[in-house]
């Protein structure tokens, strides 16, 4: 008999320890198939905007980093941290070339339409398409003309795009992490990780909440 853990993943797509802790999630994953195979694993990616006040156009990107922390050193030592960490699940971040900070409304609108329509694996191909173009590609995933070549690149239809290109949201807000921001995991609605946990962190959360379900791991 299969058992069932449900992650609910709170995410930005300019977060770049969201792209992180995905790598790392997806790393958890394949120790729990390895583990426990009879384990299913239901992933839902919820959209957080940590900047609804960016313009549509989005804002230079080398700009906002240094009035957000007030220096180039204070904003190098930020990007060697995250570039570090990026290279333990094998991402090559290329700050330097990145142009735009994009507002990720539309983005987010995007994955949430495609969800929806019950299409979890090109969901799924959506997700690490975007987050690619960003921090991969150096693309501005905030301009639609962009998600729109990308989304159809992994098979959205063309009224699907137009659909959303043309329909206005409320920003992506979230009173579900406790103030604690994102990447944000929650499991089986019973207890949650913050930050871009090691494989293993988030390999041992899933176990626990097979011990929770009463079954032996």
């Amino acid at each position: 008999m299969s058992r069932l853990i449900h992650i609910d993943v709170y995410f930005d797509f300019i977060c770049p320890w969201c792209l992180i802790g995905k790598r790392q999630l997806e790393a958890a994953i394949q120790l729990l198939q390895q583990s426990d195979p009879d384990v299913e694993v239901k992933l839902q990616w919820k959209g957080v905007q940590l900047l609804t006040e960016i313009p549509e156009e989005g804002v230079p990107f080398q700009a906002f980093y240094l009035k957000r922390l007030g220096s180039i050193t204070a904003v190098r030592m930020r990007q060697n941290q995250v570039r570090q960490a990026a290279k333990a699940v094998s991402l090559e971040i290329n700050f330097d070339r990145i142009q735009r900070m994009p507002n990720t409304r539309k983005a987010h609108q995007l994955i949430k339409h495609i969800e929806t329509k019950g299409d979890l694996m090109l969901r799924n191909r959506l997700l690490e398409g975007i987050f690619s173009a960003y921090f991969l590609h150096s693309e501005d995933i905030g301009d639609v003309t962009v998600l729109k070549r990308i989304a159809a690149y992994l098979g959205v239809l063309e009224e699907e795009l137009n659909n959303i290109s043309n329909t206005t949201t409320t920003p992506f807000l979230s009173a579900n992490t406790g103030g604690k921001g994102v990447p944000y995991f929650v499991f089986d609605k019973s207890f949650a990780i913050a930050g871009a946990q090691s494989a293993d962190v988030l390999y041992q959360a899933m176990l626990e909440v097979l011990a929770t379900q009463g079954q032996a791991v």
